[in-house]
């Protein structure tokens, strides 16, 4: 009799396969992608791929909600904790450091490769959909939370300023994907769409 598998072995296996896939859909997009790449880079066989993921469809979804999904766990924690939303808000945009830079996501031209290519995929367009609403409500949350608190003007709609945010990062995105470098200033960009954020959010410090 085979011996059994834990919930927590057969997790992190997942996590596994995830973190491999993450490398290559970074170093190749997603069209290139294949699953035999990312078999070859987790060290698995087809049936250690295919146990838990039934395409490459499949697992570039995985790959987008353990991210987004995380994402939105940490922010509901760092709401909880909060002093200055308007850090929060720098910090969710812009990582740690809350200040822009020249860097973009990694996974940004893979992410736009999966809904541009599907855009006419009924699947693909209500999960892209889907993962909208969840990140515009990350950046939602937090702008509302400093309306109510008072920190923060209430003169615009939480949620447009929320979806302003995220329509500016996948134009730059789209921008860093198909753009000579030299022609995508992303860190300049950012910059002023943290002064914009400002004035429509009544934030005067630093």
């Amino acid at each position: 009799m085979a011996p059994r598998v834990s919930e927590e072995h057969l997790r992190q296996r997942r996590a596994d396969l995830l973190k491999a896939a993450v490398a290559v859909f970074m170093e190749r997009g997603y069209e290139r992608t294949t699953m035999k790449h990312v078999m070859e880079a987790a060290g698995v066989s087809r049936g250690g791929l295919y146990q838990y993921f039934a395409n490459k469809e499949d697992l570039f979804e995985a790959v987008l909600e353990e991210r987004l999904e995380d994402s939105a766990e940490e922010t509901d924690r760092m709401l909880e904790e909060a002093s200055s939303y308007w850090n929060l808000l720098l910090k969710v945009m812009f990582g740690g450091e809350t200040v822009p830079d020249a860097e973009m996501d990694p996974l940004a031209a893979s992410s736009l490769e999966f809904f541009i290519t599907g855009r006419n995929d009924e699947r693909r367009r209500i999960y892209g959909e889907k993962r909208y609403d969840l990140g515009l409500s990350i950046y939602r949350k937090v702008i509302e939370a400093g309306q109510a608190s008072g920190e923060f003007s209430d003169y615009y709609e939480g949620e447009l300023v929320a979806r302003s945010i995220v329509t500016f990062f996948d134009g730059l995105a789209l921008d860093h994907a198909i753009l000579p470098e030299e022609k995508v200033r992303v860190k300049d960009q950012s910059e002023m769409l943290v002064d914009y954020l400002k004035l429509a959010l009544g934030v005067s410090s630093s």
